[in-house]
């Protein structure tokens, strides 16, 4: 029997205990296969191991009195049956669960001297069994042993745990302060507390403060379903709860929790025991840590205590993580601006040589609905992605700006923005907002110069990493022979030279009694 005590020193989780004890009960008694079950926090009866049927294990559950085993259980008085086991009265099979054609069965309740009973040990054969006194007693001592080996397991990890504990924040805390890059932060974080504090799962949730909603950023487990898990909303399930209170939050079971999402998911992945632990910074919550067991527990003082230092240190280094990207980003547009002022400059220069200008007026008019055209980029830039602005947003802005501003009372003119929404970095999307400013404008000043009422159609395309964009007006067409090589417009001379600047092509012609601009260029995926 020593070697099953040994199983108690050995073994790496009460799971792989309970599993290497029914193997070795199993051969110790002559059985073909033994079951471990032990009592949960409804005072029923759990499978915990099976050398039969492992796949049902956690999955079976008896209440005190079913079946032979819950009656053992209730009465703490062994069962003995030596053949045709399955006529007893009160014997029990589980839907779906196979009987190996049982025979004779041997039912033992856990039960260490001096304790409570802690389960019952179940050993089947598929013939007949004698089961002599001295098979009797050699059985009580194996469950006895079993009873023990369990109770010196669950107080080794309490004994160990807070050893364990302070070594395993150490080494979470050491590891997460050295990376400068927010996902790599996270993800070292799940992965590294669900390895040194043995958890089945971990996750992190960072708050969206503008939507409320705490978005799943990182975690170890391997299915995609889990990866997959949509936002949750503030004050919605325990890790928006666990924000919203500011404060850690357990939960003994969350496949039996009615407040938990995902139930399903839990079965399938075997989680169990759940706490939650808000990631805050001077008491302003920025994210969750959420953590699994794969058995029923709970979580005491000093691990929870351990979580908490942890998920503030993660907080304070992902904080730090986002200053740094915030530092770079600022270098970044320091030299966005510089290079956009300089292009400005070139367009004045371009402009005083021009000379075409009625009026002072008009020649500024024109200089700042260029400016304009490049601080729409830099405003979509402050709301849409760091690195990259939608066209379409850029066409909106620059026809709002148009029609607020530069349409004479006299002239009706419909607009309208139309295709996909295709994203360009910083360069291109200067280059395409000042491009697309010149062609609006062009359309309003030469295209109704005569017409007093039409439409203006913006349109934007793209088919194998080729965008195309078309600016179409149906006010007066242009005139016979026209040539833009040889067009005198300042405007259209910018709109050539930006779009050989784009490695594209710029055209315009008279289609169906409308006016076309199309320019074509290939997207570039880099800044």
């Amino acid at each position: 029997m020593r070697h099953l005590l040994a199983r108690a020193s050995e073994s790496k989780s009460e799971e792989e205990l309970l599993a290497d004890l029914a193997a070795s009960a199993a051969e110790l008694a002559g059985a073909e296969s033994a079951d471990i079950f032990l009592r949960d926090r409804e005072e029923s009866l759990m499978m915990r191991a099976s050398t039969s049927s492992p796949d049902f294990v956690r999955r079976v559950r008896l209440g005190k009195g079913v079946g032979i085993c819950g009656s053992v259980y209730a009465s703490g008085k062994a069962v003995y049956i030596e053949k045709d086991a399955a006529r007893h009265p009160l014997y029990a099979s589980f839907p779906g669960m196979e009987d190996h054609d049982t025979d004779a069965v041997a039912i033992v309740p856990i039960q260490p001297e001096g304790r409570p009973t802690e389960g019952v040990m179940l050993f089947t054969r598929t013939d007949h069994w004698k089961l002599t006194s001295a098979l009797r007693r050699t059985l009580a001592e194996i469950s006895d042993t079993v009873g023990y080996a369990i109770l010196a397991y669950r107080s080794a990890y309490q004994a160990g745990t807070q050893s364990n504990r302070l070594g395993a924040l150490s080494e979470v805390a050491k590891t997460i302060a050295t990376s400068p890059y927010l996902e790599e932060i996270l993800q070292l974080l799940v992965n590294l507390t669900a390895q040194q504090f043995n958890y089945r799962v971990c996750t992190v949730r960072l708050l969206d403060e503008s939507r409320g909603e705490l978005v799943l950023r990182a975690t170890q487990a391997p299915a995609k379903a889990y990866q997959r898990k949509r936002a949750i909303k503030l004050g919605e399930s325990i890790a928006g709860r666990a924000i919203a209170e500011n404060r850690p939050i357990m939960v003994r079971d969350v496949q039996q929790e009615a407040d938990y999402i995902g139930h399903d998911l839990a079965v399938e992945q075997n989680l169990r025991s759940m706490i939650c632990v808000p990631m805050t910074i001077q008491d302003k919550a920025i994210g969750v840590l959420s953590c699994y067991t794969e058995e029923t527990r709970s979580f005491p003082a000093d691990e929870i205590k351990a979580l908490e230092t942890l998920a503030k240190q993660a907080a304070i280094s992902i904080e730090h993580a986002k200053l740094q990207v915030r530092n770079t980003l600022m270098q970044e547009m320091h030299h966005r601006v510089k290079n956009n002022l300089q292009q400005i400059a070139s367009l004045m220069r371009l402009q005083m040589r021009h000379g075409q200008y009625k009026s002072l007026e008009e020649a500024l008019n024109d200089t700042l609905s260029r400016i304009l055209a490049i601080s729409s980029v830099h405003d979509l830039l402050s709301r849409e992605d760091l690195d990259h602005v939608s066209m379409a947003s850029i066409a909106e802005t620059l026809v709002h700006h148009q029609q607020s501003s530069l349409i004479l009372p006299d002239r009706h003119l419909e607009f309208a923005v139309r295709g996909g929404d295709i994203h360009l970095n910083m360069n291109q999307a200067t280059q395409v907002a000042l491009i697309l400013n010149e062609l609006i404008l062009n359309a309003i000043e030469h295209g109704f110069a005569i017409s007093t009422q039409g439409e203006i159609h913006v349109t934007i395309e793209e088919k194998d990493g080729e965008v195309a964009l078309w600016v179409s007006n149906s006010g007066d067409p242009l005139p016979d022979g026209f040539n833009l090589a040889v067009a005198s417009s300042l405007g259209l001379q910018i709109v050539e030279n930006l779009s050989r600047a784009l490695n594209g092509r710029f055209k315009m012609s008279n289609i169906f009694g409308w006016t076309v601009c199309e320019v074509k260029f290939q997207r570039s995926t880099g800044e």
